[in-house]
């Protein structure tokens, strides 16, 4: 039973690590609602994940791409991709197409407007709070 609670902490320590102490989206030390330089330090946390954010940031720049093609690119497993790619899908960001090719199954994912709009909010966002923190 100990070993599992100490597991359980170390995969919360990774996490936190991974994110900062702070609450999800929020730096370490800042609280609730704290804004710099007129932005909000809230962030799309579909799109900010890393994986989420290559998905998003491939299809931008490609009219579509394959599971195959997308899990080459990122350096990620099956399992991973599906994860992620599903949590786009429910958010309305991303498209997945399903079909055979030469009795292949075939899955294509391909950005839609709300994905590419939230993109280009998470970019600009972050752009201000790059311009924020140097001062400009």
């Amino acid at each position: 039973m100990a070993k599992q609670s100490a597991r359980r902490q170390v995969g919360r320590s990774a996490r936190e690590s991974d994110q900062g102490t702070g609450p999800p989206g929020r730096p370490a030390g800042l609280p609730s609602g704290r804004r710099l330089a007129g932005h909000s330090l809230e962030l799309d946390r579909v799109i900010h994940e890393r994986v989420r954010l290559g998905i998003v940031s491939a299809l931008a720049v490609n009219k579509a791409l394959s599971f195959n093609e997308l899990k080459q690119l990122l350096g990620v497993t099956d399992g991973n991709l599906s994860v992620h790619a599903r949590k786009l899908e429910e958010a309305g960001y991303v498209e997945c197409l399903k079909s055979f090719a030469e009795r292949m199954p075939r899955t294509e994912y391909r950005l839609t407007g709300k994905g590419r709009d939230a993109l280009e909010r998470y970019l600009a966002h972050m752009e201000g709070l790059i311009r924020a923190t140097r001062g400009r």
